[in-house]
């Protein structure tokens, strides 16, 4: 098993409590293949403004987030996906309860990427839908203009 497969293994794994996945609400990955990736959230009423709606950023967070996922589990050991553009519409509004994220790759190779994206709740009514253009980077690129 290389050391990519081996890594994303740990995908499956509980989020430790002060990480981004545990701020986000991560629940578990449904899905992670190349090409596809589903992952459930907990929509708490701590992300959410009047009324109970989540506040549009953890939306487009959870789909940006499979989107990444979905280019993870495609692209070769040691690569980091980056968001280029992100784009979103907002159908309905997602309030507290379980939301599932899937992404898929429409097409693209090497180090651009055209992905897609929806956000569902538990009765599979789609709340919003996403498209991103993403650009692999090595990870020691990523590092290396790392501050602090």
């Amino acid at each position: 098993m290389n050391l990519f497969r081996k890594c994303t293994m740990d995908l499956y794994a509980p989020a430790p409590a002060d990480s981004l996945q545990a701020t986000l609400g991560q629940r578990h990955i449904r899905r992670f293949e190349p090409g596809h990736a589903e992952i459930e959230y907990e929509c708490g009423l701590h992300m959410c403004h009047s009324g109970g709606v989540a506040q549009g950023g953890f939306v487009a967070g959870w789909i940006d987030a499979a989107m990444a996922h979905a280019v993870m589990a495609t692209c070769e050991p040691g690569m980091v996906p980056m968001s280029l553009e992100l784009k979103i519409s907002y159908f309905a509004p997602t309030n507290p309860g379980l939301v599932v994220a899937e992404a898929w790759i429409e097409s693209g190779g090497g180090r651009t990427w055209f992905v897609e994206g929806r956000l569902r709740n538990s009765a599979g009514k789609v709340l919003a839908k996403a498209s991103s253009t993403v650009r692999l980077l090595p990870a020691q690129k990523v590092a290396d203009t790392m501050t602090g």
